[in-house]
């Protein structure tokens, strides 16, 4: 590694906590050796039998415009080709509630009435611009079996280059909505049919001055979701 990648001084703590999803990115690019010290923390992350089970792509550039381009091509036409099914329809209690939470909070910063639906789509579909992120990292899963343990796999990942992300002074939000997709991108990236897609991660510098990046969401104290057996 050479020498102009930053490590911060957190500590683990801190980093954990700095670490939220980022909604707004400056265009600056980040330099390749700090990508590639993030990519050398991530696979250190734990998988079932060893297995590895990621192939990470890493987008920029002209390629990443390209992509953004038949993103939004697609969304607009309803032309979605996604590996794994998902509705948000599916939560109930207090996961519904958390979820609630989350829009609530994220349209009050980008000043959206709930009941403006045209605006609250606009702040949707910039997952599809990469809220202006000059990087994706994707990383690819082959298939096996019911695809649990790979996808708990790929999650493990996920949280360690996210983490790594935060400890080098970068900020990243993983998305699975670009998983909506799944089909398109593996085609513009020319990626196997055989690996599949759960999300993607945009990252770069956050931009101080986003309203995406103007909150900060809370969590549940432990005596809420923890159980102790003795």
């Amino acid at each position: 590694m050479t020498e102009d990648i930053i490590h911060s001084n957190y500590t683990f703590k801190e980093v954990l906590r700095l670490r939220k999803s980022c909604r707004g990115f400056l265009d600056t690019p980040v330099k390749e050796n700090i990508i590639t010290s993030v990519l050398d923390d991530a696979k250190y992350s734990p998988s079932n039998c060893n297995t590895q089970p990621w192939e990470t792509h890493i987008i920029s550039g002209n390629k990443l415009r390209e992509l953004s381009e038949a993103l939004v091509r697609e969304n607009k036409a309803g032309r979605f080709s996604p590996d794994f099914t998902f509705d948000v329809d599916d939560y109930h209690g207090q996961y519904k509630e958390r979820h609630f939470n989350l829009g609530q909070t994220m349209y009050e910063a980008f000043d959206v009435k709930r009941e403006d639906k045209e605006g609250r789509k606009e702040i949707s579909d910039m997952n599809y611009t990469f809220f202006n992120a000059p990087h994706i990292a994707i990383p690819f899963m082959p298939s096996f079996g019911d695809n649990v343990r790979v996808g708990g796999d790929i999650g493990m990942y996920g949280q360690t280059f996210l983490l790594s992300l935060t400890a080098h002074g970068l900020a990243g939000i993983p998305q699975t909505a670009l998983g909506f997709f799944a089909g398109t991108i593996r085609e513009i990236l020319n990626v196997p049919e055989e690996f599949k897609m759960l999300f993607g991660i945009s990252f770069g510098y956050a931009d101080p001055n986003s309203p995406g990046n103007s909150f900060k969401l809370g969590r549940d104290p432990i005596s809420s979701n923890v159980t102790f057996h003795k």
